[in-house]
């Protein structure tokens, strides 16, 4: 028996006050936050929420995991005070970007 023919998803989403440059972020309990003021069509176009749920996706598969200093990607640990969080080229990040 194949199972249901839907999708379900209740990745718990909040919006909430964050920096400016910061559009969403995914924390390590499943859930997504959200900047409360990202632009409506950013929000309609859905990029940064399902650029974040790679990251849970990431996290769920223990390939991601943060601290407060580091970030571990695949059991390697990089400090969050040297790089350039949400760039483009760092491994975690260039998957999200691909697959958002």
């Amino acid at each position: 028996m194949k199972g249901a023919p839907y999708n379900c998803d209740n990745t718990p989403i909040y919006s909430m006050d964050m920096e400016d440059n910061v559009l969403g972020m995914a924390q390590n309990n499943g859930s997504i936050l959200i900047n409360k003021n990202i632009s409506p069509l950013e929000l309609k176009n859905n990029k940064t929420i399902s650029h974040e749920k790679v990251h849970i996706d990431q996290m769920k598969r223990g390939d991601l995991d943060y601290t407060d200093t580091h970030v571990i990607w695949k059991g390697k640990k990089y400090s969050r005070s040297t790089m350039d969080e949400g760039s483009k080229k760092l491994p975690w990040e260039a998957e999200a970007y691909k697959k958002q």
